[in-house]
């Protein structure tokens, strides 16, 4: 007989679990006890959104189940933002929260809230746990809906009084959930439909989002991509499926997407849409998206096909496994034609950087993805710098660019790093930020040196909220309101606070290298504080009811 505490611990060890981001409190004062002697690593953040954020960035990186824990009340809400973060970027969490006895639960005690019914929209499942016996079957439930299907977050709840219980523990060695069976295999007839379509299409165009990173289907990608000669886009959360340096890569599309992969899109007759959401941000004006082509939507998450587009044929399973069954009858195919203009389309609208002498944010990001040649973990936060990332930086493998894609969490990109770091001590991981991002959750500086982590942090401060003020120039006739940082500290000082921490400055074109360069070599957390213009605006950018094709990329430019 042990406790439910113990129960638990022992439950997250079976499930492999070996670093808990948290925060700990009155509700879950057992628990933590009891992880003092489980070979568990628990990272003490500064806040619990940074618990579930760092949970969020350790699972895109490691491919496993991210796992961050909160007391009752105020810890538990604090989770919320990064709950909804993790749900709609379909990451692999497992939340668990404190929560007050059951005899006290409706009765507005010391911090009771009801956060099973506020989550319940934002996770995949949640749990309310009313039976201490029900510990590790809920626990091997949770890893189970977690990370199968179309991944997600899944919450439990777990009174004081339930795990201060005893129980005797049995851990169950399989899960037989009546209401959750994911398809996982394509159906046979609607493959061999592509396989024909693949055959009669002159311009496909592979399409690839997040699904295919997290169903490790990034090799069968580049497979199919080679096989039939189709040119490979993008989507934010789909960046690092398919290397940059690869020929047929056409880049991200979308609002902010390049120039050449938007147009390809307009002009290819076969668009295969492989763990896509098709995202407003992807396909602008739905009316004008991929006109010319035959829609296909691969997807393990059958309530996505057809909700934002008409969908011609859909394939509902595992990314993998339907790779894999069109790979095992798909002939080569050739398409010199199509490849050419898709050339074409790139060469032609390429992004150019106009020089002078302020530093301008595409010239740092130039800068850095030369020095680290794809090869580094990058984080970002969401804004202006987001996109810049995702336009001038070069990713050659899976789970190296992680951000908030569909929530557009500020405050998302430092502690996801942090994350990123601890799965993988040996590689560079860089924050990527503005200065109105950072400032959501810099206190985790102080994790980040206590866990003595080497992440860099790249500020692109402009002293303002830059994607606002995109916003405003565009659509508010340049009225600007609420978007200036006149109290900003010296970010290069903030760092010299902490232990060990390095502070440098990026305040002319010619620092650009070389500070990056010490940055990226001193194996110490370091912040480089960017001075960049505070005019710079985000091209391409397809405007509010355009089509994908029709994009402003430049000052008085229209396409």
């Amino acid at each position: 007989m042990i406790t439910g505490s113990k129960a638990l611990m022992q439950s997250l060890v079976r499930e492999g679990v070996e670093k808990i981001f948290g925060y700990p409190g009155g509700a879950v004062l057992n628990i933590y006890d009891e992880l003092i002697e489980a070979p568990i690593e628990h990272i003490l953040v500064r806040n619990e959104q940074c618990a579930v954020h760092a949970a969020s960035g350790y699972a895109r990186v490691s491919g496993g189940v991210g796992v961050c824990m909160a007391t009752s009340g105020p810890g538990a809400t604090n989770l919320v933002t990064g709950l909804a973060t993790a749900y709609m970027d379909s990451i692999p969490i497992v939340a668990i929260t404190g929560q007050v006895p059951t005899s006290m639960i409706g009765t507005d005690a010391f911090q009771e809230v009801d956060i099973t019914g506020i989550t319940m929209p934002m996770t995949k499942h949640n749990y309310l746990v009313k039976d201490t016996a029900d510990i590790p079957r809920i626990v091997k439930e949770a890893f189970h809906i977690a990370r199968t299907g179309r991944p997600g977050p899944v919450l439990i709840d777990l009174p004081k009084n339930i795990t201060d219980s005893m129980l005797e523990f049995v851990y169950p060695e399989e899960v037989d959930l009546r209401g959750y069976k994911p398809t996982y295999k394509g159906h046979p007839s609607q493959v061999k439909s592509l396989i024909r379509w693949i055959g009669e299409s002159e311009r496909p165009l592979i399409y690839a989002g997040g699904g295919v990173v997290s169903g490790n289907a990034h090799e069968e990608l580049r497979t199919l991509a080679e096989r039939i000669n189709a040119p490979v886009t993008t989507t934010l959360m789909g960046i690092g499926s398919f290397p940059s340096s690869h020929e047929l890569n056409v880049g991200m599309l979308g609002m902010h997407g390049l120039p050449g992969a938007n147009k390809a899109v307009v002009e290819c007759d076969l668009l295969i849409g492989v763990g896509v959401r098709f995202d407003d941000r992807v396909t602008g004006a739905v009316n004008k998206f991929a006109p010319k082509a035959k829609v296909v939507h691969l997807d393990v998450d059958p309530a996505e096909i057809g909700k934002n587009v008409r969908v011609d044929l859909p394939i509902v399973g595992d990314i993998k496994n339907i790779l894999d069954q069109l790979l095992e009858k798909l002939e080569p195919k050739e398409k010199p034609a199509w490849i050419e203009r898709v050339q074409d389309l790139k060469r032609e609208n390429e992004i150019h950087i106009d020089e002078g002498k302020q530093v301008k944010p595409q010239q740092v990001l130039e800068v850095l993805g030369r020095l680290t040649a794809g090869k580094a973990i990058v984080a970002t936060d969401v804004g202006q710098h987001q996109m810049w990332a995702a336009q001038h930086l070069k990713f050659e493998e899976p789970r190296s660019f992680i951000c908030s894609g569909g929530l557009g969490t500020m405050g998302y990109g430092f502690p996801a790093a942090i994350g990123a770091q601890m799965a993988k001590r040996d590689k560079t991981v860089i924050a990527i930020t503005g200065d109105g991002s950072f400032q959501m959750n810099m206190t985790e500086m102080a994790t980040a040196v206590e866990q003595e982590l080497p992440v860099k942090i790249i500020i692109l401060n402009n002293s303002s909220l830059g994607m606002v003020m995109q916003l405003q120039h565009f659509y508010c006739d340049k009225r600007f309101s609420a978007i200036e940082f006149t109290g900003n500290p010296d970010f290069a000082q903030l760092a010299k606070c902490y232990r060990n921490a390095v502070g440098l400055r990026i305040e002319r074109v010619e620092e650009i290298e070389p500070v990056l360069k010490e940055a990226l070599n001193n194996g110490k957390l370091t912040i480089v504080d960017c001075h960049v213009s505070d005019k710079e605006l985000v091209y391409p950018m397809v405007m509010a009811g355009a089509g994908i094709g029709e994009m402003v990329t430049g000052p008085n430019k229209e396409e």
